[in-house]
């Protein structure tokens, strides 16, 4: 592992930001950690065209209380592009699955958004001693929630899309008349068409090949799902199909779209650390 900011004194309550490179079999993992590491561990798993950094308004108000890492899916932000070329989310959910061991994580609630939200699903499946709870911030149950978008991107004109043009392709992501963050155009900008169609398409087969209510129920992990009220991207009608999920708690957000993570990073939060002050699991 390399370290870019200190290693970190297990002995300190509060420790700096940590950004880390692991090395995988299938490429190098962009790790970044926040907060106290005697403290729980939250995990933050973004969506597709995102990184690490579609959660910065969020992480402030979380690490008073928590161990908080980030990371970079191969394909995405910092991270290497996959070695064997496969975005497939069992196979993210097991990249992740390594990093957290390299890190000696035991336990976490493992937090994803939009299609962060499956690869979350998947690592609960594959590693169930390691999720102490699950959340899952506007992720599309089924197919069918998906509310069908304008004409594709033409993937000659990738690399040349304007900051318009991007905003544009982007939009559905957040609630009407919501400003785009600089740093989100640059995520889109910073990623290869090949990787954004390949991790789209994964996201697909993977609800394709069975609901993620029908995934989780018999996991018989706490569940809670956030879903922005406005969202353009999803139905936000069908977050009520994750209540068949035993003991699941399904809260929507008025005013916010698809990512309340970066549209009303303070509601957000205090959903978050309500239901992991419930579940979180101590540090061994």
């Amino acid at each position: 592992m390399t370290v870019s900011d200190r290693e970190p004194n297990l002995s300190d309550h509060a420790v700096a930001t940590e950004d880390s490179t692991l090395p995988l079999a299938d490429g190098d993992m962009y790790v970044r950690q926040d907060g106290p590491r005697d403290a729980p561990v939250l995990l933050l798993i973004h969506g597709s065209a995102a990184s690490t950094r579609s959660w910065d308004a969020l992480v402030p108000l979380l690490t008073e209380s928590h161990r908080v890492i980030r990371i970079d899916q191969l394909g995405y932000g910092r991270s290497a592009e996959p070695a064997d070329g496969s975005y497939a989310i069992p196979d993210q959910a097991r990249r992740v699955g390594l990093a957290l061991d390299r890190l000696g994580v035991r336990h976490a609630v493992v937090v994803g958004h939009s299609s962060g939200g499956m690869v979350a699903t998947a690592l609960t499946d594959q590693r169930p001693e390691l999720v102490s709870a699950l959340v899952l911030i506007n992720t599309g149950p089924r197919l069918d929630a998906v509310i069908a978008q304008g004409s594709a991107i033409d993937p000659s004109q990738w690399e040349q899309l304007t900051d318009e043009q991007l905003r544009q392709a982007a939009s559905a992501a957040f609630g009407e008349g919501f400003e785009i963050p600089r740093e989100f155009l640059d995520e889109m900008r910073g990623m290869t068409f090949h990787a954004f169609v390949m991790a789209t398409q994964a996201a697909g087969d993977y609800l394709e090949q069975q609901a993620l209510p029908d995934r989780l129920t018999p996991l018989g992990k706490p569940l809670l799902v956030i879903f922005g009220e406005q969202d353009r991207r999803l139905r936000s009608s069908s977050a009520a199909l994750y209540r068949v999920v035993p003991g699941a708690r399904v809260e929507l957000l008025p005013g916010s779209g698809h990512t309340p993570i970066i549209e009303d990073p303070q509601r957000t939060a205090e959903l978050l650390l309500a239901f992991a002050a419930i579940h979180d699991a101590q540090p061994d």
